[in-house]
């Protein structure tokens, strides 16, 4: 597998935002695999979508792991890493578009997108999706400063990150977790919605 190109840097904010995101809806994604809403395979052309928007190298090499283990080809997989939309199963490909969107918007897709995969999926396999959007956000938010890390300590830096923001936004994965959590426990003890929309 070739060098990833990061095409999103994330900033110490948009990571907390996605770990808070995130953690709010971590149990809509074991609810929608344990009611066999989704499939594993389902959730990893999610994961892989939205890492190719993303460009982490990271994510791309476990996903691609995970997928294989999956019984996904290895065919459909580079084409889901090179954002070819060929081979992906009809009924999944609104929730693909979706994550696409997700992931090109940083985490702010539009109101009518959003309506769009409940009218097709319904609420429960709706928050699924969605779940599976943030929890591969998360990963890919920490795991291209990490991949930036990674090529710099073989000599290979990528020119697109530096010392100082693969090390801070690695270092701030721990600090911001705890807050993110209890952040994200008081707005669901509120009932804040889960989504909101610019």
């Amino acid at each position: 597998m070739g060098q990833i190109l990061y095409k999103n840097i994330y900033s110490v904010k948009e990571g907390y935002l996605s770990l808070n995101k995130g953690l709010r809806t971590v149990g809509y994604l074991s609810r929608a695999k344990r009611n066999k809403l989704m499939s594993s395979q389902f959730i990893e052309r999610i994961m892989l979508a939205v890492t190719e928007v993303n460009g982490c190298e990271v994510c791309s090499y476990a996903h691609t792991k995970i997928a294989l283990e999956q019984g996904m080809s290895n065919e459909e997989i580079q084409m889901l890493l090179s954002g070819t939309a060929e081979n992906i199963p009809r009924d999944e490909m609104p929730a693909i578009l979706f994550a696409q969107h997700y992931a090109d918007t940083r985490g702010n897709p539009t109101e009518e997108s959003w309506q769009r995969i409940i009218e097709v999926y319904g609420q429960e396999k709706a928050w699924g999706i969605l779940a599976a959007i943030r929890m591969i956000m998360i990963g890919n938010v920490f795991g291209i400063p990490l991949s930036g890390l990674r090529t710099r300590l073989k000599g290979k830096p990528s020119g697109k990150t530096n010392v100082f923001y693969e090390l801070s936004m690695i270092l701030s994965f721990p600090i911001l977790f705890p807050p993110a959590l209890l952040h994200g426990l008081i707005l669901s003890a509120l009932k804040k919605p889960v989504i909101e929309f610019p």
